[in-house]
């Protein structure tokens, strides 16, 4: 009976001979469109034909593809295109299965220009919003398909790049298919996130190879290949929720390792700009926290590629921006630190294995320099993002980290000793001076607690010229809230205005800052001027921090202390005979220029007169105590500073009288600046293990029996005081030699004797506290009353022997 029915047109049914009659006899005719407006009409009028009608062109179709008769090929794919935008029935489901069996013939073929049919007819098809929900469908070979069209390696170039394009649209409408459908398979799987991100970024890898020199018949309204591949990733990107970030950034990391993309920097950067401007802004610390577990997971992989995961980070952290790197800031910070010291660990050792020198690979040590300023530069990045508050936590955090003199000595790794404490060092205050620039807050009382300027402030007396120079700039940077740093040069200016400073009145919380810690910012900045490997750099950097506190921080009274500051580096310069002669002459020009600064904002007439008078004087005779003499490049000393004396000094008394007819307390300006020494001296200047033991021993044979007997008095005579004085350097000059024998000996001697060392004092303290308990421990009252045991002697019980009552014990 079937067999009549399709040998007779007549007997066929309506709907085969409707779709017969869309196809001319010759298919460059293309689509009869009278007959598809009345299979259209027929599908919307009877939609429980509609599969068959599907059934049916696609039975036609595989024919047609088998007979190589793409023309009808093609015409079928067009009708199959229109009945989808015009049929939204509940029966379209069963028509879609036969349209996507179409499209994977279309796919499977060896054409190109049957796989680009295919693809532009699924795009159409993505665009529709069905009805009806679909509980079986799936697209996993179409996400196959698109992926291996994006890596069509095709000999003709043109035809390449459309093959690409298409597997490019194709992915970009199964993610627009699938991505709102809770029905449909995940999309977000890892499974087909490794398919689908890869391939673009493959695209992305390949146009930037190839379109740097664009052809000229690329025309303006065609969309380039790399145009489409980042709208597509874009798009990709923006619909990922919080819980698919890691699986959509994953294949990204994963891509950049195999195809060792990190190394040039600019391809990764790039891919997660796209990344950082796509995705929801509050994800954006989500995929800060996958490149910092990516950089862990990279620790001794070759410092150009960790240099170019830093960088990234860097530029993520600018774009993120959003006052907040998520709820974990300080683990951030802590992961960049711990790169940045194992650089440090790997520069010294020359080997990213420790432990091991069988195998490892040898370094390069710019390398490791270029990661640690990258690394460096990625702080700074981060720190600029965070709010004040946070930036104090940060800055707190980075000073708990760094090897502070005599508190934390052996914070160097076992291979690297002092040198990589010293290494450490240096690396972390430069990380600490990326996050104090730009600090500006109005309560610096509470911004900068004991627990940071305390170790802060002990760098400035560290004998490494380094140190100091980096502590003293971030000392400027916390106090400059004006942005007038820049403003300062070394330099003795007749008029002060040009500067244009930024002032402010200081305010209340300043007033109690100052209170607080004024002497001690002093008295760092007195001793740090003494220093014999300072070189202009440092002056400056006084010169400026000085300048500051004048501009920020001033008050009468600091006013006035500042300038028994000025005068006491002054005399320091006189006194200190042992400095060479290039250090006094430039602790000279600090305090004139200095002088000459504070005198101009006090506007005290009389001040500024005198002032200007000695600067106008050692112009004349002894120019080599200004600073335009001391600091050039060709600078004429004398051999020995003598006849420093006279008109050519500032005079204390004179600038006392001048101060207190305006008002200020003359008779604290009379008396002279003496810093106070401290152990914190003392301990700054301990630099290994060895030293923080000299320090121990030397403070046991001060509280030793032996020397707690007074020695008979000794007459004072002038013979005495000149031999006192005579013997000065020579005293320190036998202490520095014992500090250096003590650390030689323990730097070299065998682990035995330093372990019998340590062993001998600790039972020298175990028996000492055994008499102190002894002393204070005393037997429990007996009941009648006697403390003996009965035969009249006493005996010690411990507490935890004693005997107490239930009614006392909780």
């Amino acid at each position: 009976m079937y067999g009549v029915c399709g040998c007779c047109g007549a007997l066929r049914p309506r709907y085969k001979r409707l779709v017969d009659n869309i196809f001319p006899e010759d298919p460059e005719d293309g689509l009869v469109k009278a007959n598809m407006e009345k299979l259209t009409f027929y599908a919307l009028s009877a939609p429980e034909k509609l599969d068959r009608i599907g059934a049916y062109l696609s039975e036609r179709l595989s024919r047609d593809v088998a007979r190589h008769r793409y023309g009808y090929v093609c015409i079928a794919m067009e009708a199959l295109d229109q009945l989808l935008m015009a049929c939204h029935c509940q029966s379209i489901n069963l028509f879609v299965e036969s349209f996507l069996t179409m499209v994977r013939k279309l796919l499977e073929a060896d054409k190109p220009n049957l796989q680009i049919l295919g693809t532009n007819s699924f795009v159409k098809f993505a665009n529709i919003e069905e009805d009806t929900p679909s509980y079986h469908r799936s697209y996993d070979f179409f996400v196959s398909r698109f992926s291996e069209m994006c890596h069509s390696s095709y000999e003709d170039p043109d035809i390449r790049t459309k093959i690409r394009m298409a597997g490019i649209r194709g992915l970009q409408g199964v993610v627009r298919k699938t991505v709102n459908d809770e029905l449909q398979a995940n999309i977000w799987d890892p499974q087909h996130m490794d398919k689908i991100v890869p391939s673009l970024l493959f695209n992305l890898q390949r146009d930037e190879i190839t379109e740097r020199s664009p052809s000229p018949e690329t025309e303006k309204d065609k969309e380039s290949p790399v145009e489409l591949t980042e709208r597509c990733l874009r798009e990709l990107l923006g619909r990922a929720v919080y819980g698919n970030i890691k699986n959509a950034v994953k294949p990204v990391l994963m891509h950049l390792d195999n195809h060792s993309l990190w190394e040039g920097k600019t391809f990764a950067v790039r891919c997660f700009k796209i990344i950082m401007y796509s995705i929801q802004s509050q994800h954006s610390h989500l995929v800060i926290q996958q490149l910092l577990g990516h950089l862990d997971a990279n620790s001794k992989n070759s410092a150009t590629v960790r240099a170019g995961i830093v960088e990234v980070i860097s530029e993520a952290a600018v774009i993120e921006a959003s006052g907040s790197i998520g709820p974990t800031v300080l683990e951030v910070f802590n992961t960049l630190l711990k790169q940045l010291r194992l650089s440090v660990d790997y520069e010294l050792t020359g080997c990213y294995e420790s432990y091991t020198s069988a195998g490892c690979k040898v370094i390069k040590v710019h390398e490791e320099r270029q990661l640690q300023e990258a690394v460096i530069k990625t702080i700074g990045s981060f720190a600029s993002t965070l709010p004040t508050y946070q930036r104090s936590e940060v800055m707190l955090f980075i000073m708990g980290k760094i090897p502070v003199p005599g508190m934390y000595p052996a914070l160097g790794s076992a291979n690297t000793g002092f040198e990589g404490s010293r290494m450490i060092q240096i690396m972390l205050l430069k990380s600490l001076l990326q996050v104090t620039a730009g600090f500006q807050t109005t309560n610096m009382l509470t911004a900068l607690p004991n627990s940071f300027l305390d170790p802060l402030l002990s760098f400035t007396l560290m004998e490494d010229a380094e140190i100091r120079l980096l502590v003293l700039e971030i000392l400027i940077s916390l106090i400059d809230r004006h942005d007038n740093q820049l403003k300062f040069s070394l330099r003795v200016l007749t008029d002060i205005s040009v500067l244009k400073l930024k002032m402010d009145k200081c305010s209340r919380q300043d007033n109690l800052f100052m209170k607080k810690h004024s002497q001690r910012l002093y008295r760092h900045i007195f001793l740090a001027s003494k220093e014999e490997n300072s070189r202009q750099q440092h002056f400056e950097s006084l010169y400026t921090l000085l300048g500051l506190i004048c501009v920020e921080l001033a008050n009468e009274e600091v006013v006035v202390d500042l300038i028994r500051l000025g005068l006491a580096l002054q005399d320091l310069a006189l006194t200190e005979e042992v400095l060479p002669v290039y250090n006094r002459c430039a602790i000279h020009a600090l305090s004139a220029a200095f002088l000459n600064l504070i005198s101009q904002l006090t506007t005290v007439p009389t001040f500024c007169q005198h002032v200007h008078e000695v600067i106008e004087i050692r112009h004349k005779e002894l120019p080599f105590l200004l600073p335009e003499d001391v600091f050039v490049e060709a600078a004429k000393l004398p051999e020995k500073l003598e006849k420093v004396e006279g008109e050519v000094l500032f005079s204390q008394a004179k600038i006392a009288e001048t101060l207190g007819g305006s008002g200020y307390n003359s008779e604290r300006l009379v008396s002279p600046y003496i810093p106070q020494l401290t152990d914190e001296d003392r301990l700054s200047k301990r630099k290994s293990i060895g030293d923080t033991i000299s320090l121990q021993l030397e403070v046991e044979s001060r509280i030793s029996p032996e020397k707690e007997q007074k020695s008979p008095a000794e007459q004072i005579t002038f013979e005495t005081l000149k031999q006192a004085i005579a013997d000065g350097v020579s005293l320190e000059e036998q202490e520095r030699e014992r500090r250096r024998q003590v650390v030689e000996r323990f730097q070299t001697a065998p682990f035995e004797e330093i372990a019998a060392h340590c062993g001998a004092r600790a039972s020298l303290l175990q028996s000492k506290l055994n008499q102190i308990f002894e002393i204070t421990i005393r037997p429990p009252p007996s009941p009648s009353g006697s403390l003996g045991n009965g035969n009249g002697q006493s005996r010690s019980v411990p507490v935890y022997e004693m005997k107490f009552p239930d009614l006392c014990v909780y």
